[in-house]
This record gives C-alpha cells, structure tokens and sequence, in this order.
C-alpha cells in the first residue's frame, strides 16, 4: 500500500476519534456534529478547494523546478527524512505565526483571514474554513522547500498529514488538559480563545499552529485556567453581515432537509469569498 493510501486512512481515521472524543469529553457542551457550515466545510473547503489549489500550487512550483535553476541545489537531499520534516514542519510554523499575527493586524489581510473566524462552532472540521487567496499563500511557502530544496518526495506526504492532523486538534471540541505540555505544543485549550467571540480581545493572542512556543517567546500566549473560565461564543459578532449558511439539518430524516443546507452551503462559500472584496469602509 502506498505512503499517499497510508496518509489517508490516518488522517479519516483521526477525524473519527475526533468526532468520538468530542462526543465523549466535550470542551463545549451541546455543540452539534452538523452544525452551520458542515457541509460547506466538508466538501467544499476540505475536498474540493484543497485538491483545485493543490494542483495550482504543485503546478506552478514543478513549473519553477523545470524551467529555473532553483532545484539544482538540491540543499536537502542527503539529508535523513525525519530530519527534513522536523527542520521544514518548525520553519514553516515559526512562518505561519508571523503571518497569523500580521492578517490579524492588517485591514486588508484579515479580510482574506476572517472566514476562518466565521464558525459559530469550533470544532475539528471548522479549521478548514479558509479562504482559498490565505491557502494559495502558506501552502505555496509550505510546500516551495520541499520542491525546490531537493526534500524528499515523501516529506510533501508526511508533512500534510501532520498539518491536517494537527489542524483538526487544535480546534476539536475536545476537553483536553496539556498542563505544562502547552507551553511547548499547541492544543485545543489555547487555540480556542484564539476564536474567541466573547467581546475581549482574546482572539488577537494564540496566534500559534502546532509549537506554541511562539505564543510565549513573543508575548501573546492567552491560557486562562479552563476550570474558572472558558470561551462563551465563537464567530463575528463585528461582522454581522459576514455571510453563514443555514443552521444545521432541520430534519435528520428528510432528504429535502440536507439538500436544502447543502444548496445554502454552496452558496454561502461562494459569497464567503465574495465577501473579501467589499468596499472599504472609511475610518
């Protein structure tokens, strides 16, 4: 069986523990399995978006390494492949807090960033909400030193599975406890305030992907105690034209009912990514 079949079934199967342990032990309770935007999340931005920009990127990228001297470096190839997703997988993290931060930082930039931000319910599929210009950027400079440093080929493989992984991790509605793990690793507890809707600015901290670290070395680490307090809403109570689907299935057992949200769906991502373009407001 291939790396790429291997990669696959770890990574459904990640997603089904999720989903049982968000069941079981949840951060926030009551929370629905197919809430506002499952769909949405599921098929459009999970599967279709990502396989579309993963031609693009891959394509442009093998263009570069045909038409251009870069490969020829090749300044990774001796190396181990363990050692080539370590040195890659801290690089591009250390990269994505700098630029996490600075989206939330430029009215331009969180525009682009904000449908990440959209979901009422944080859960391990609401971290694929993305619009497709923020993917087009990070997976380029993701994948860019794999391509045209000489990595292994399998590295692309490992280190999307650890990505996708890890991304459903940190924003499952899992009631996990890291204790001093959590200055080192990021995890639900902290990353959950990063959606934070509850009026402060807690969601201008944690701006950390998988080493949170970065949260502490440069000084928007947020970790309030989980025991005394917790956060109330997610989403954009500051936009509240921000376009949503419908909430939830109205009837589980009714066909009409999922093609009704599915259609919404549809819709919704359409217009989420419209919704980047809009005039300026004046300050």
């Amino acid at each position: 069986m291939s790396l790429q079949v291997w990669s696959l079934i770890i990574i459904v199967a990640s997603a089904v523990l999720m989903i049982v342990l968000e069941k079981m032990y949840p951060y926030t309770k009551g929370q629905k399995i197919f809430r506002e935007g499952f769909f949405n999340d599921m098929i459009l931005y999970t599967i279709v978006q990502s396989y579309l920009l993963g031609l693009i990127i891959f394509g442009f990228l093998n263009w570069i390494k045909s038409n251009t001297d870069l490969y020829s470096y090749s300044l990774l190839d001796h190396w181990p492949v363990w050692l080539q997703v370590v040195v890659l997988v801290i690089a591009h993290d250390f990269y994505i807090y700098w630029f996490h931060r600075w989206m939330h930082n430029n009215k331009i930039l969180w525009r682009v960033h904000e449908a990440h931000h959209s979901p009422k319910s944080v859960d391990w599929l609401s971290g694929s909400r993305s619009h497709s210009i923020e993917i087009l950027i990070n997976q380029t400079i993701e994948f860019a030193p794999i391509i045209l440093l000489g990595a292994s080929p399998e590295v692309a493989i490992y280190k999307g599975m650890i990505s996708a992984i890890w991304g459903m991790f940190i924003h499952s509605n899992i009631d996990v406890r890291l204790g001093k793990i959590q200055y080192f690793i990021n995890g639900p507890e902290m990353h959950r305030w990063h959606h934070s809707d509850d009026g402060g600015r807690e969601f201008q901290n944690n701006y950390s992907t998988k080493l949170a670290i970065w949260d502490w070395i440069f000084g928007t680490a947020f970790l309030p105690d989980p025991k005394v307090r917790k956060p109330r809403l997610y989403g954009l109570s500051d936009t509240p034209d921000y376009p949503l689907s419908v909430n939830g299935i109205d009837d589980p057992t009714s066909i009409k009912s999922y093609l009704k949200v599915i259609w919404h769906d549809i819709i919704s991502y359409l217009k989420q990514h419209a919704y980047a373009f809009r005039r300026l407001r004046k300050s």
